[in-house]
């Protein structure tokens, strides 16, 4: 079909959506259902038409126009149906638990990546004296099991203690994340180093018979704080295995939709550090053993509830955890 016929047979659907946009930003009350539906019907219409114009015609003149008329079309979709608190329901119901629902085989990736190299480096420094002797002095295992560890958690008053730990947590994290860029090395790297590091601390406390001491410390915040750790590494692989294994798309494209998933993640493990870092201020400098793990076990098994349920429930619902979609979905739903 030719530009001249194309635009004669379209220019009336343009002009149509062109007017309703304006009507509905001018007083949505004032259109009928019919109308409402009329506009939605024709938003979509029209941002697949700008598709195939871009691939098929590549006219700059009809794209530019296309392109402004369904900006402001879906400009008034969003304002009528993304209010802030909505909007923030369907990120922490859908979006961030479907997306790392979706990444699911990832988070088994990234657990590996930082558990296996933690219980080795433990279990080899818990074991022998050669190697613990090589890799850690005497004074400085002593003072890690009688003090340091334990003071580490009381070293500061709880809120300072505890915008310390978020910050350190959420650097981590998103550097995690940011590496998927590296085809995943510098992830599975950052995963590795944090479980060497932890290993050797816990390496330290198998050899001294405390390991009661540092689980007694490290359980009540670290579950969730390394579950979180565990799937920031995720967002992160899957960036990474996109650039390895695009499939039936371009490397770009694979990577791009990846990308603005593994944001959602990123953006939901905010609030699971912010709950990790208040455990881990006040909680466990301030309960006594048992009631600091059980307060860390609720909370650790609350969030992975959550995860399960409402990630499955978003996959069957047909969402991946791009926050786009949740929103289109949610424009096309308004009557």
């Amino acid at each position: 079909m030719d530009l001249d016929r194309y635009l004669t047979l379209h220019r009336a659907e343009w002009d149509r959506l062109r007017s309703l946009t304006k009507e509905i930003a001018r007083k949505p009350s004032a259109l009928s259902r019919e109308e409402h539906d009329e506009f939605v019907a024709l938003h979509h219409r029209v941002s697949a038409q700008l598709s195939f114009v871009r691939g098929f015609y590549g006219d700059p003149g009809l794209e530019a126009e296309l392109n402004g008329l369904v900006a402001g079309s879906n400009s008034v979709l969003y304002r009528r149906t993304s209010s802030r608190r909505s909007a923030f329901r369907r990120f922490f119901s859908i979006s961030f638990p479907g997306a790392v629902w979706h990444v699911r085989r990832a988070v088994v990736v990234s657990a590996l990546a930082l558990f296996i190299p933690w219980a080795v480096v433990a279990v080899w420094l818990g074991t022998s004296d050669e190697a613990l002797n090589l890799a850690i002095d005497e004074p400085t295992r002593n003072a890690l099991v009688e003090r340091e560890f334990e003071d580490y958690y009381s070293s500061a008053a709880a809120e300072e203690f505890a915008v310390r730990v978020l910050v350190n947590n959420i650097q981590v994290s998103f550097l995690a994340y940011a590496l998927g860029v590296t085809f995943g090395i510098g992830t599975l790297y950052i995963l590795v180093f944090n479980g060497f590091n932890v290993g050797a601390s816990h390496g330290v406390f198998i050899a001294a018979g405390a390991q009661g001491t540092f689980f007694g410390l490290i359980t009540p915040h670290g579950l969730l704080e390394l579950s979180a750790v565990v799937i920031a590494g995720a967002a992160g692989l899957s960036m990474g295995w996109a650039l390895v294994r695009p499939g039936d798309r371009s490397r770009a494209s694979a990577f791009g939709e990846e990308g603005k998933r593994s944001i959602s993640v990123v953006l939901g493990l905010v609030l699971a550090f912010i709950v990790a870092g208040l455990i881990e201020g006040f909680v466990t400098p301030g309960l006594p053993l048992w009631p600091r793990i059980a307060v860390g076990a609720s909370v650790w098994a609350a969030f992975v509830t959550y995860i399960v349920v409402f990630g499955r429930r978003a996959e069957l619902a047909g969402f991946t955890g791009l926050i786009a979609e949740t929103e289109e979905r949610a424009a096309a739903s308004v009557t």
